[in-house]
């Protein structure tokens, strides 16, 4: 107990249980929103079409300034949006495959550029490799309230445009004939998944970024059928993988944070797809015995009818 109450009063675990709380909200919120449109993997796209963005904005200023990074990351993933979007569009390719071509050609970029950089005087401050698979211990009190400030911010764009939004998610078409901008909602649908994937690179980093940004919309959309319990369920089961894989993280030895949120909410994930009381894999069981046995017994009643009728 005593080592619990010290690890809860430590300022560097409250910085980061705060800031990957709050990432796997945001996280919940947003994600929500890329799988009702069938976008679940464009989060996966811009994650790994962020790299490039950061290591190009290190060459260009020379050192580790998270915003400056960011901001690169932030210009790297709109241009990969539009050009999935115009390759998907302007062309015979599928959307899948525009976003398997941007995803692999970015992230070979990055790569690159990375691996120039590591040869560099000033490669030992660089550090950017964390962006691959995630630090969330090296979260500063400036990352958190930057992350809460633009969090804040989307959390009151989907408020304002919550019908707007949900009539977009759910039918584009009915969207455009009721004089929504379409255009306008997919780009802000858009920003807000791209500021989020961004957010979570340096928590999480560029391969898990995608599961933390589809996982609790998935476990959340077990539980019911309405958007706004979707939406909390979503933001409540990031919020509680963030902050529980940075408990399990913190306890252990040499354990990673980033992995562990994502381990915490594949767990979440799992239990919601087993004993969902609407869509588990136990009722759906259950349903089927009862239907095989409601079957069996009207067969049965209907052959004691016709043996009735023959005698």
């Amino acid at each position: 107990m005593e080592q619990l109450l010290a690890l809860f009063s430590d300022y560097t675990f409250q910085i980061v249980a705060l800031g990957t709380g709050f990432l796997g909200l945001l996280s919940g919120v947003v994600g929500t929103y890329a799988t009702l449109r069938k976008e679940s993997l464009l989060g996966d796209a811009l994650s790994h079409a962020a790299l490039p963005g950061i290591a190009l904005a290190f060459l260009l200023i020379g050192k580790k300034d998270l915003v400056y990074l960011l901001g690169g990351a932030l210009i790297s993933g709109l241009i990969a949006t539009a050009l999935i979007q115009w390759i998907s569009k302007k062309s015979t390719v599928k959307f899948d495959n525009a976003l398997s071509v941007v995803l692999s050609s970015f992230f070979g970029l990055g790569l690159v550029l990375l691996t120039h950089i590591q040869g560099l005087e000033n490669a030992n401050q660089a550090g950017l490799e964390k962006f691959i698979y995630g630090q969330a211990s090296s979260m500063l009190l400036s990352d958190v309230q930057l992350l809460l400030a633009v969090g804040a911010g989307i959390l009151v764009l989907v408020l304002l445009l919550w019908k707007e939004l949900k009539v977009f998610a759910f039918d584009p078409v009915f969207t455009q004939t009721l004089g929504f901008q379409t255009r306008i909602l997919q780009f802000i649908l858009s920003a807000m998944i791209i500021l989020t994937v961004i957010f979570g690179l340096e928590s999480v980093g560029v391969i898990l970024m995608s599961a933390l940004l589809i996982g609790p919309a998935v476990a959340a959309r077990q539980w019911s059928d309405r958007l706004g319990v979707v939406l909390i369920l979503a933001g409540l089961f990031g919020m509680v993988s963030g902050v529980a894989g940075t408990f399990i993280s913190s306890i252990g030895r040499q354990i990673p944070t980033g992995p562990t949120i994502v381990l915490v909410l594949s767990l979440i994930v799992m239990i919601s797809l087993i004993f969902s009381p609407k869509r588990g894999l136990i009722i759906r069981w259950v349903n089927q015995r009862r239907k095989k046995k409601a079957y069996i017994k009207q067969i049965e009643e209907k052959q004691e009818r016709s043996e009735k009728y023959a005698r």
